[in-house]
């Protein structure tokens, strides 16, 4: 099987243990988490070949944070060690009515101030057959988006499948350029997007149709006639009832079928960072492996709620267990 391959900047995740407050705590638990990234260490869990492509700090906190991943069976070769500074997130986990809470401190890291000539797309994607980014990775610098559209156009030439969770995160657009300037070339050679109506508002203005009844159909259909390489577009609904409890489905749309799962219901969440990821990385998974689009939808929301019950931002649950989700097989009975 060619590889999935992403491109992202990785950060080490400082938590306050269990639900302490930043306050409270005494000492803060280490790891290493970005959205692309944590696609395919979800994903080489799953048995499949991946790759991430980055750029670390060349220092000792670089080499561990490539280390985290390779653990997990992620290709880490085209990995670049330029420049002194690993982006840093400290997360302080909510419970009950108490939101969690992430303070970001990666201005100036070595991913934003990559060079986009240090990566050989043509290299690096040759034994591709998937590629997959997110709208935070533009949003970064100049050259992080440049090097992201560079990825891009060498995906199309090579006919590898382009896939973008575009999520849009306001504060980090810094560098002079807004949303809209930069992310709807990307979106173009996207094959398939993550997107919801909000981003698809805040991104590329397009609301729904007040006489259209769904209305993520209608921001679908609107997108995938300004774009029309994009064939699908799939997103989850949440239903937040606290910070340990949240329901949970996936939909899709390919102008032809709008598909829905099964709602699940996740309680007590253990820790919901990387989710989204975790139902990207199932998608593909599921794309891959089912021959139908119910059955890859369906894999993609149980492998997200399956890692809402997972420490960290990867996702760890095996296919077994995903499967069982699939089957309605959620009272977590001991299995012995």
């Amino acid at each position: 099987m060619k590889k999935v391959v992403t491109f992202g900047e990785i950060m080490m995740r400082l938590s306050a243990p269990l639900n302490s407050r930043f306050i409270q705590a005494g000492h803060l638990n280490i790891t290493y988490g970005g959205g692309e990234a944590n696609v395919v260490g979800s994903l080489a869990h799953l048995g499949i070949p991946v790759s991430h492509v980055t750029c670390f700090p060349d220092n000792d906190l670089g080499y561990a944070a490539a280390a985290f991943y390779r653990k997990y069976g992620v290709d880490t070769k085209d990995m670049v060690f330029k420049g002194d500074r690993l982006g840093l997130y400290f997360l302080e986990v909510g419970a009950s009515m108490r939101a969690s809470k992430i303070v970001y401190d990666r201005a100036g890291s070595a991913f934003a101030k990559l060079d986009p000539a240090w990566f050989n797309w043509e290299e690096i994607l040759k034994d591709a057959q998937w590629f997959h980014w997110t709208g935070i990775t533009p949003a970064i610098s100049a050259s992080a988006a440049q090097a992201c559209a560079d990825a891009i156009q060498v995906a199309r030439k090579l006919g590898v499948k382009v896939s973008a969770d575009v999520n849009y995160r306001r504060n980090l657009w810094q560098y002079g350029k807004t949303v809209k300037e930069v992310m709807p070339d990307l979106i173009a050679g996207c094959d398939l997007i993550v997107c919801a109506e909000q981003d698809a508002e805040d991104i590329l203005d397009i609301v729904p149709d007040a006489n259209e009844a769904n209305s993520f159909v209608s921001i679908a259909s609107q997108v995938m006639k300004r774009f029309p390489n994009i064939k699908q577009i799939i997103t989850t609904r949440r239903e937040t009832l606290s910070a340990s409890y949240n329901k949970l489905k996936g939909i899709s749309y390919d102008q032809k079928e709008y598909l829905e799962t099964p709602v699940y219901d996740i309680n007590p969440i253990v820790d919901r960072i990387g989710g989204g990821d975790a139902f990207m990385a199932g998608f593909i998974y599921g794309t891959l492996h089912y021959t139908n689009g119910q059955d890859a939808l369906t894999f993609a929301v149980a492998a997200s709620a399956l890692k809402h019950t997972v420490e960290a931002d990867v996702n760890l649950a095996t296919v077994p267990e995903i499967e069982q989700i699939m089957k309605g097989n959620t009272s977590g009975r001991l299995v012995r």
